[in-house]
């Protein structure tokens, strides 16, 4: 039993470890372009080593996308832009092209208040990293960000 417990400790420890080293660091921040019009920025730092998918990679991976929570007095537009450096490389596994960023990538949406009463914006990203060998599980960002 003893053994056991050491061994499930080691584990966890192990599992806790990696999670803490390979975490994307999320921020996100705004710039007002006009009246009633945003820049909504998220900024994903990805540890060393690893890379996390465009929003525009080939079949595959799960590509970075966001959710958007109905808000009535918002509209959102477009897609968000990506701002980094794109590597795009003939994946021999997937047989096609996948589009990844290392390091620092900005993600920048469009969003324009339908009136001047002052809301947030709020929702999720979805996003996957991998390095070289492996693949993390798809992770959840959810944010909840002040129009101000």
């Amino acid at each position: 039993m003893k053994k056991f417990i050491l061994v499930a400790s080691v584990l966890l420890l192990s599992v806790t470890l990696f999670a803490q080293y390979t975490k994307v660091t999320w921020t996100s921040s705004t710039k007002k372009l006009a009246d009633g019009k945003y820049e909504i920025h998220f900024t994903a730092k990805v540890p060393a080593g690893f890379h996390i998918y465009s929003q525009f990679t080939g079949e595959g991976p799960v590509p970075t996308s966001f959710k958007f929570n109905k808000n009535a007095l918002l509209s959102i537009e477009g897609a968000a832009k990506e701002k980094g450096k794109l590597i795009s490389v003939n994946d021999e596994i997937w047989n096609n092209q996948q589009k990844f960023y290392s390091g620092t990538v900005d993600f920048i949406q469009i969003v324009k208040q339908k009136t001047k009463v002052k809301t947030n914006v709020s929702g999720s990203v979805e996003y996957m990293i991998c390095d070289d060998k492996k693949c993390l599980p798809p992770t959840t960002y959810e944010f909840n960000i002040a129009l101000n």
